[in-house]
């Protein structure tokens, strides 16, 4: 968005590469392990047969996420002037509620979601095959949403740059691969730890993409209080540093935010990321938590 861009133009093609290829890790290996719990399951059941169903789910997954990329990133791209900050405002604005209950809802579901994945599983196969292409498209497609809009957001402060969705593929194809060697007991990681910290950068991530949609709406005139800053630090902030990299290429933090802006986004991270990082109730599915959470 021109409008919305440093003067310095697009971050960095570093930039652009390390944020969008830690979410493609992310969100990668959050999906890599529910095709490899639904795998496993049906290897050790000798029921290879279905795999052939579950292959297809997960291919469906992707191109519903690819499309649904395709579209709202394009379709903003498409408008000019005040009609373009409008339409990404609101899709940066529907991306952070999506990613942030995708967030809050993993924070609680990753304690059973292998025990649930294999349960559902174990139903879908006396079901029948559509149950099975079911399971694999709702358990992948869930995922792969959320790596949608998180790039939409992200990728609007990129200028129409092929660097974000490079390293997005990028690290897609690492989660792959570590998902691979798992699955064959050639690495192990300790997933509690992992997912604690990449959801706690994904937060990060979101509250600047909240900030980027709320003033873009204030430039589109549907929030007011597009003339008053926060403060204004742009003659003591380097772009080309390596934290201007950080906060304006992978977090979409500026120097000179507006009051809206700024209260957004801080009371943003306040609030979510007490709701993420709080202890979790203890349940009667702790020990499987225990035994899954190193892969």
């Amino acid at each position: 968005m021109p409008v919305l861009a440093a003067a310095s133009g697009a971050p960095s093609i570093a930039t652009q590469l390390v944020g969008s290829g830690l979410i493609g890790l992310r969100e990668g290996l959050e999906a890599g392990i529910v095709v490899m719990i639904l795998v496993a399951f049906l290897v050790k059941a000798e029921r290879r047969d279905a795999l052939k169903w579950v292959w297809l789910g997960v291919g469906i997954a992707v191109a519903m996420v690819a499309a649904t990329f395709l579209v709202i990133h394009f379709g903003t791209s498409t408008l000019d002037g005040l009609a373009a900050e409008i339409a990404a405002g609101i899709a940066s604005l529907v991306a952070v509620v999506i990613v942030t209950a995708m967030v809050l809802w993993m924070r609680k579901a990753a304690r059973s979601i292998s025990g649930d994945l294999r349960s559902g599983m174990e139903k879908a196969l006396i079901v029948g095959p559509t149950a099975v292409l079911s399971l694999a498209f709702f358990a992948v497609g869930r995922e792969g949403l959320e790596t949608a809009l998180l790039m939409v957001g992200y990728a609007e402060n990129a200028a129409g740059s092929a660097w974000p969705l490079i390293g997005l593929l990028l690290g897609i194809v690492t989660a792959a691969v570590l998902t691979v060697l798992m699955y064959l007991g050639a690495v192990r990681i300790d997933m509690a730890k992992f997912f604690k910290f990449t959801g706690v950068f994904l937060v990060v991530v979101a509250a600047g993409i909240l900030a980027y949609g709320v003033r873009a709406l204030q430039i589109g005139g549907l929030l007011p209080g597009a003339g008053n800053l926060a403060f204004d630090a742009t003659a003591h902030y380097d772009a080309g540093s390596w934290y201007g990299t950080i906060l304006g290429g992978i977090l979409n933090v500026r120097p000179d935010p507006t009051v809206l802006q700024f209260v957004a986004w801080l009371a943003y991270l306040v609030i979510v990321l007490f709701l993420f990082l709080r202890p979790a109730a203890a349940t009667s599915r702790a020990p499987e938590a225990d035994e899954h959470a190193t892969v």
